[in-house]
């Protein structure tokens, strides 16, 4: 699933150009989850975020699946239908995928985590599906979403399941965030429960 990446910036006099234009170079496959396929369009340094003139390539390096403090994420993710061998991963699998995706410490299945794909992250991530039908799964409830949806996910314990048979393409906006104090204490209560 090659993207079309088009960057804009600005020449030695101030007027729009653009910087680049082709596929984003950052594509991780995870050997753990055959067929899924994620990459990274854009990442953010702060807030705000810094504007230069000539934009430099900021997704290259090791895969973070996180943004770093103050920071954002833009990537497209794709899900092949799930299959018998995801639904049946062990704790310690479940917790490779998530190592090889770059957060380990995200994974909360035999944690509470009801699939092996269930994790929490203390983002506020905008995820709009482009093609294809994804469940999500909540601790007690699933959400079936089409093509043209968008869900807000505000650092809830959840999972990706695409129970279709099609692959299903979601792009995601990841934002960090902060838990207020109040529900970080329920939430470190959770996990030790």
């Amino acid at each position: 699933m090659a993207i079309r990446r088009v960057v804009t910036g600005h020449d030695a006099t101030g007027r729009a150009i653009v910087v680049s234009d082709g596929p984003a170079p950052f594509v991780h496959a995870n050997p753990l989850l055959p067929g899924w396929q994620s990459t990274d369009i854009w990442r953010t340094d702060g807030a705000p975020a810094s504007i230069p003139a000539m934009p430099v390539e900021t997704t290259l390096g090791p895969r973070r699946q996180l943004p770093t403090k103050l920071a954002t994420v833009l990537r497209i993710n794709q899900f092949p239908p799930e299959t018998e061998a995801i639904r049946s991963m062990s704790v310690e699998d479940s917790r490779r995928a998530f190592a090889a995706l770059g957060n380990e410490q995200a994974a909360t299945f035999g944690k509470g985590g009801r699939h092996p794909r269930m994790h929490r992250t203390e983002t506020i991530d905008y995820a709009i599906v482009l093609s294809g039908e994804i469940t999500m799964l909540l601790d007690d409830a699933d959400v079936v979403l089409k093509a043209g949806d968008i869900l807000v996910q505000c650092g809830t314990n959840h999972a990706w399941c695409n129970r279709s048979q099609a692959p299903a393409v979601v792009a995601f906006i990841l934002i960090d965030g902060a838990y207020e104090p109040a529900l970080a204490g329920q939430l470190g209560e959770a996990a030790h429960s």
